[in-house]
């Protein structure tokens, strides 16, 4: 099998020539520091896993007034052109004297100016300043932000390049700035996961009419993913593992908007993904009803999940694609090549059964000796099925 017959065969819950073995985000530290000049693709050339290339491409909608900022470029694969209006644009100004890199971003709109503050490192970058200060905000995103709608001829396009090579994979599209695709997750984003919950309590009202504005957007979008050749997309988000929130306010307040989103996506014949980096095991059949092909990331205990694979695997296994599992911190760090290829061999014995599997690190990863991602992945193909 190519490596994209293998992933998208994983996704459709089909046995593979071999358990396939990826990543999620390759981080460009790690590029930088371990194979500095090499790309994503020659990344798992190098190690002999199965590539994912991330494309994401936004267009007005007709007839709308909005067109691209015209000095954004976007910072990587995962971002897209941004949108403005005359009703909404973008003012972003460096802040000099921080301890990290920090840029304030503005929003204006006829009737107010938003704002929020972005921070960032050689790792990752955070909001230091949340854009969603006042809970009338959120009218201001109904009424101007533009509608962004998925650029169909530009992810073929890019699906050409990478042919039977690459699995393809986007996401359904975030707030701009900063965002994150799930409704929930977008939410908690602009106002605090903290604030978010509190809200939940306090003034439930307001945290559905948000989140109904964001879901709305993403719907839209969702829709206009017709004939786009993704092999699969994200959406969700940590925020709504069970973690991080109950398995009361999941009901409430995340499975009705993202199992709509979810819906219209798989509608326009596309595979979802719903990503979950934390708590899972409570929520797990909750989290089969949105509807996606696939879940992940399946988070063990020792990185701040509550992964049991096996019993994972019993619940929900003949429902879903399974998408991680394992446990970068240790076993591309610490550990020795052979308790590498033992984990890797566990993971496939609790989840690999009749396919549905894709052995993947639990999110990012900054730090990985090349000889335990080469064991990684050579024991990845030994696991034949």
């Amino acid at each position: 099998m190519s490596p994209k017959q293998r992933l998208v065969a994983a996704l459709d819950r089909q046995p593979t020539d071999h358990l396939p073995a990826t990543t999620h985000h390759l981080m460009r530290y790690y590029l930088d520091k371990y194979l500095p000049g090499k790309t994503d693709a020659e990344f798992f050339a190098t190690f002999g896993l199965d590539p994912i290339t991330w494309f994401v491409a936004h267009q007005p909608a007709p007839g709308s007034g909005a067109r691209y900022e015209e000095a954004h470029r976007p910072g990587g694969p995962m971002e897209a052109r941004r949108l403005e209006s005359d009703t909404w644009r973008f003012e972003h100004e460096d802040v000099p004297g921080r301890e990290y890199a920090t840029t304030r971003h503005r929003i204006v709109t006829p009737r107010k100016t938003l704002s929020l503050e972005l921070q960032g490192n050689v790792f990752t970058a955070w909001l230091s300043e949340r854009l969603i200060k006042e809970k009338s905000d959120i009218d201001l995103i109904a009424e101007f932000a533009p509608q962004p709608l998925c650029d169909v001829a530009a992810v073929n396009r890019h699906a050409d390049i990478y042919g039977d090579r690459s699995l393809v994979r986007g996401h359904i599209n975030c707030f701009d700035l900063y965002g994150q695709p799930g409704c929930w997750q977008d939410a908690c984003v602009l106002y605090g996961v903290e604030e978010m919950i509190l809200a939940t309590f306090d003034d439930p009202e307001w945290v559905h009419a948000f989140l109904g504005i964001l879901r709305d957007r993403k719907v839209r979008y969702a829709d206009s993913l017709k004939g786009a050749r993704y092999d699969v997309l994200e959406h969700g988000g940590g925020d709504a593992s069970s973690t991080v929130i109950s398995p009361k306010v999941f009901d409430e307040f995340v499975a009705p908007y993202d199992r709509e989103v979810i819906a219209h996506a798989r509608a326009a014949g596309q595979r979802i993904v719903y990503h979950t980096c934390g708590g899972m095991m409570p929520i797990l059949e909750r989290l089969v009803t949105l509807g996606s092909n696939a879940l992940e990331t399946f988070t063990p205990p020792a990185m701040g999940g509550d992964l049991d694979l096996a019993e994972a695997k019993r619940r929900i296994g003949d429902q879903v694609c399974f998408i991680g599992g394992f446990d970068q911190n240790r076993f591309f760090t610490t550990a020795t090549p052979e308790e590498t290829r033992a984990e890797v061999r566990r993971c496939f014995r609790e989840a690999g059964a009749g396919g549905g599997f894709i052995l993947s690190p639990s999110d990012h990863f900054f730090e990985a000796k090349p000889e335990l991602l080469h064991a990684f992945a050579d024991e990845a193909r030994r696991c034949t099925y």
